[in-house]
């Protein structure tokens, strides 16, 4: 299935493709030219005449057939049914996944957060991960993940921006991750107007 039949597929979801997704038509049609062999083609290998450990058959892919270490990764997670792709991306499941069990009272706070986001701009875009979910414009501008049991830590693409108040630097920007700053959230009313002036700005520095 191609991105563009994925997208229609989930045209009425509140939720986009993760940007990953967007390389992996282009990274499949890499691995054939390069190879003369599928991903399919070379998943059904592994499992017909690979090892049976991941760890063994990515080293088989790459000593025996000099496959690279992300594509090794890649095919071995295909063959054990593990990778998830554009086929297969889910991100209701990996939302609600993310918010069971004792953490399933932080939904409220997430769906709170959902609606707000979404409404800062028409083109933002939420791409669920499998532990947090992040907010796209042209690059990840938020993202909320469930760090706790009890806390939802909201993210924002602050850059060297000096933390105070309730605002926690993550200590990202030195080590140049996008999130460089936080505030945790606890219940619903932790999201107050403070929030909203570091969320609006975080959008508005990733207008190019």
């Amino acid at each position: 299935m191609t991105l563009a039949k994925k997208a229609a597929t989930k045209s009425k979801s509140v939720y986009s493709l993760h940007p990953s997704f967007r390389m992996e038509e282009a990274s499949r049609r890499n691995l054939l030219e390069r190879t003369g062999k599928s991903m399919e083609q070379w998943a059904e290998l592994v499992k017909k005449k690979g090892p049976k450990t991941a760890a063994e058959r990515r080293e088989w892919l790459k000593k025996e057939h000099g496959i690279t270490t992300n594509y090794a990764w890649w095919i071995v997670q295909v063959a054990d049914g593990t990778y998830i792709g554009a086929d297969n991306y889910d991100p209701e499941k990996l939302v609600e996944d993310q918010y069971t069990g004792k953490k399933a009272a932080l939904r409220p706070i997430y769906d709170k957060m959902l609606g707000i986001i979404r409404g800062i701009g028409e083109d933002v875009r939420v791409c669920p991960c499998e532990t947090m979910v992040p907010f796209y414009r042209n690059h990840v501008f938020a993202q909320l993940k469930p760090s706790t049991n009890t806390r939802v830590d909201l993210g924002f693409a602050l850059g060297d921006k000096p933390a105070k108040g309730r605002l926690i630097d993550t200590g990202g920007f030195k080590k140049k991750d996008r999130i460089t700053h936080r505030i945790p959230l606890e219940k619903l009313e932790d999201i107050d107007a403070e929030v909203m002036k570091y969320l609006q700005e975080a959008y508005e520095r990733d207008e190019k």
